[in-house]
């Protein structure tokens, strides 16, 4: 990895932190690496989860550095909208568990980032928002379609058409944010959560994570019909029989790990 962003494994989670001082910016280069490192991690059979946080106590990540942008350059805004697009895209269809651990401010490019992920966890002293139309930019790092889902359309025009920047009491409230914590606590929280993803069957856990996400583009019958189809799918993956078993046997279950050449 490079300086900006530095991984970390234990077991089956993968940490990573941002590591651009002093708001923890995004790059090109580490926008190519997000994505690259994701594709890493698909084919990690160990890796169930992701936690993502920023270095230092003050920012998550401030997004992209406005510099980048300052000259009116129409074809590296088309390069980083690309990058950023890509990159967290691909952070949101990561099949493992993915937790942003936001310990500090979480601006424009910063928040989207959280937004991509599954779960967020942040202290109580964070700020969030999505200012970009404020200099003359709009979120294009999937920012205005993960925001709406989460808080509704009301919300979202208030963060995004109004500027409004929202502390993490107001976070929690309209559903931006799953948990608080305090001050230098995230990344804890966002860790130990992680183990839990552990418990689960890896198989299991992946239709899991892809019946509720696909939930956003399907009807609700065909839903239904895939959440069917998924559960039987389960009866090829020699995890089934095992959970099942160590349940009625009273004992931990030891999962398999998925086979990813296959």
């Amino acid at each position: 990895m490079s300086r900006t962003l530095k991984l970390e494994k234990d077991r089956h989670i993968a940490r990573v932190t941002i590591s651009n001082p002093p708001a923890n910016t995004w790059t090109y280069d580490s926008l190519v690496e997000l994505e690259t490192l994701v594709e890493a991690l698909e084919v990690d059979a160990d890796i169930t989860a992701l936690v993502i946080t920023g270095e230092g106590g003050k920012f998550f990540s401030a997004g992209a550095d406005l510099k980048t942008f300052a000259d009116g350059d129409k074809g590296m805004a088309a390069t980083m909208a690309v990058r950023f697009g890509h990159a967290f895209e691909r952070l949101a269809n990561y099949r493992g568990v993915s937790i942003a651990a936001i310990n500090g401010y979480a601006m424009g490019g910063g928040l989207e980032c959280a937004l991509a992920c599954d779960i967020r966890v942040v202290e109580r002293q964070a700020k969030l928002a999505l200012p970009e139309a404020r200099v003359g930019l709009l979120p294009c790092g999937c920012g205005t379609q993960h925001l709406t889902r989460l808080v509704g359309e009301g919300w979202a025009k208030r963060m995004i058409l109004c500027g409004e920047q929202v502390d993490a009491e107001t976070a929690e409230r309209i559903g931006l944010v799953e948990e608080i914590v305090e001050t230098g606590q995230a990344l804890e929280r966002a860790l130990a959560l992680a183990e839990g993803v552990a418990q689960q069957s890896p198989k299991a856990l992946e239709h899991c994570k892809t019946l509720i996400m696909s939930s956003r583009e399907r009807g609700l019958s065909d839903g239904f019909r895939l959440e069917r189809e998924l559960f039987v799918d389960l009866f090829d993956d020699p995890n089934q029989r095992e959970g099942v078993n160590a349940f009625l046997e009273k004992r931990e279950p030891q999962w398999t790990p998925v086979d990813r050449e296959r």
